[in-house]
């Protein structure tokens, strides 16, 4: 399968922009610079965002998610999101010590609109606020505080197109590497694949927060 041709590559906005034809003002009186009673209703039925960031080692896109009403909306433009047990790599972290811009996209479990967050955050450890966030008796090391710039919804298609809640389109475990198997195959070092699979659901359950 050979590469697509560079000279059809689109490299400016007025051509971009000419291919799609205007906007539709819908989606634009949408965008809010603040966190009004429908968008606050929207993150508080959420249970996962993805979280972008950018640094000076490159960009980075990771999971958020906890039971819904995790993130919690402070006032109309601040949210406040714990940052829970993860596997310390702290890519989005290190990210945000040099760089406070993020991106937020919201799912909600049924439903085929999404909702996206602009903004900036900050990386606080106030005890009061973590102790808010206490969850299995675990407290976050730390929260992010984000000031909202932009909030919108998206609509469905892209969820609808995907079948993303569909359960006939769930992919058997069986169909893919598993995470062991991965493991393995990157491992400079003989690695068991199979005990690591075997372990992997109870360690994940004991080591959530």
């Amino acid at each position: 399968m050979s590469q697509p041709d560079p000279a059809y590559d689109v490299r400016d906005s007025e051509s971009l922009q000419a291919m799609f034809g205007p906007v539709d003002e819908r989606s634009l009186f949408k965008e809010r610079d603040h966190v009004d009673a429908n968008y606050r209703a929207l993150i508080e039925a959420s249970p996962f965002f993805a979280l972008a960031t950018a640094g000076p080692e490159g960009l980075d896109c990771s999971p958020r998610g906890d039971p819904r009403g995790f993130v919690e909306v402070l006032d109309e433009r601040t949210l406040v999101v714990p940052d829970r047990r993860g596997n310390n790599r702290i890519d989005s972290l290190r990210n945000l010590i040099v760089d406070p811009r993020v991106a937020l996209l919201f799912l909600i479990p049924g439903r085929g609109e999404t909702l996206r967050v602009n903004g900036r955050a900050r990386l606080n450890t106030d005890p009061a606020v973590l102790a808010r966030h206490t969850r299995d008796g675990k407290v976050p090391k730390l929260v992010l505080v984000i000031a909202v710039d932009t909030v919108f919804f998206q609509c469905s298609r892209a969820v609808v197109r995907a079948e993303l809640w569909n359960p006939a389109k769930h992919v058997a475990r069986g169909e893919l590497p598993s995470a062991g198997r991965i493991l393995a195959d990157a491992s400079p070092r003989p690695f068991d694949a199979e005990t690591y699979d075997s372990a992997l659901p109870e360690r994940v359950r004991g080591s959530l927060y």
